[in-house]
């Protein structure tokens, strides 16, 4: 029973889109500014979910799949499409309350936010080509090396910039402070961005076998860890140390925020054995929860009159 309660949650996708309200919450703290409404964060997991199902909701393959994710897709396809036909009809009657509701702010949410925003969305749908092929036919999914940095945006776009962006139209609350928010959106590019990295070791036998570089494909699962994932969390650990004084952060929330770059550091070197598929989906993409809540918990002892 366990066990199907398990792959229910990581498998259909549900906990992914708890991690993209989590993370947006966590904007929210560490930006010290209200919390979006109820029907934003329900928008952001119904959307999220369906997103991420879009690549399993294709026509049912009838052999059995060695791939435990792949043949839990198989077994329950027809709850998959009765999913997302539910998912997509919330999404679009909520979308489009949400929109009536907040119709005056929309109109006054300045240009340049439209322009930022409108680049998260295009590059979302680019990755599964979801855009007509007589208008473009580029994947973004084949692009290999740039593929991550893709992910990592998306998500960075949909956890930073939508929720301010949201609070703007739904209260007129502004930012006070850009320069935290942009710190904030690349911090979470460049986290998520090694996530996906870690989540293509997984894949690297069928990526090879499809020629799609990715960084594991181009060079090996060792030297990805070494040469990459080990570098890159280590930039972004000492970015977090600068950015950490420039700001006079107390010993506190230095800490918190430390342990998500350990805990990636840890999961990078046990990545040299292999590891099954949920341990991807739960240990990995668990990191973003404990980036989620070590930021929450962290903010506490920078604001002592959070806004909630």
């Amino acid at each position: 029973m366990l066990n199907r309660i398990i792959a229910f949650v990581f498998f259909a996708n549900y906990f992914v889109g708890l991690l993209a309200v989590a993370l947006s919450l966590e904007t929210a703290f560490q930006m010290n500014i209200p919390l979006n409404s109820a029907a934003y964060y329900i928008l952001l997991f119904c959307t999220t979910v369906f997103y991420y199902t879009i690549a399993y909701s294709g026509p049912v393959i009838p052999a059995v799949s060695t791939n435990p994710r792949t043949e839990w897709y198989r077994l329950h396809y027809r709850f998959v499409r009765v999913s997302q036909v539910f998912l997509f009809c919330i999404c679009a009657v909520l979308g489009g309350w949400y929109f009536v509701e907040n119709f005056a702010g929309v109109l006054h949410l300045p240009l340049y936010y439209w322009l930022l925003l409108a680049v998260v969305p295009v590059a979302a749908l680019l990755y599964y080509g979801l855009l007509p092929k007589s208008l473009i036919s580029f994947n973004l999914r084949r692009t290999g090396w740039l593929k991550a940095f893709v992910i990592g945006f998306v998500w960075a776009g949909c956890v930073n910039l939508f929720p301010v962006a949201a609070l703007q139209v739904e209260r007129g609350i502004t930012v006070a402070e850009p320069l935290l928010m942009l710190w904030l959106f690349t911090k979470n590019w460049m986290f998520c961005t090694v996530n996906a990295i870690m989540f293509d070791m997984k894949d690297y036998e069928d990526d090879a076998n499809i020629e799609l570089k990715t960084f594991a494909v181009r060079m090996g699962l060792r030297k990805t860890i070494y040469a990459v994932l080990i570098p890159l969390l280590l930039v972004g650990l000492v970015s977090f140390l600068a950015f950490a004084v420039y700001r006079n952060f107390g010993i506190p929330t230095i800490l918190f925020n430390m342990v998500p770059f350990i805990c990636l550091l840890a999961v990078a070197f046990s990545l040299q054995r292999k590891q099954s598929i949920l341990f991807y989906l739960i240990v990995i993409d668990g990191l973003l929860l404990v980036k989620a809540l070590c930021g929450i918990a962290g903010s506490f002892f920078v604001y002592p009159n959070l806004h909630f």
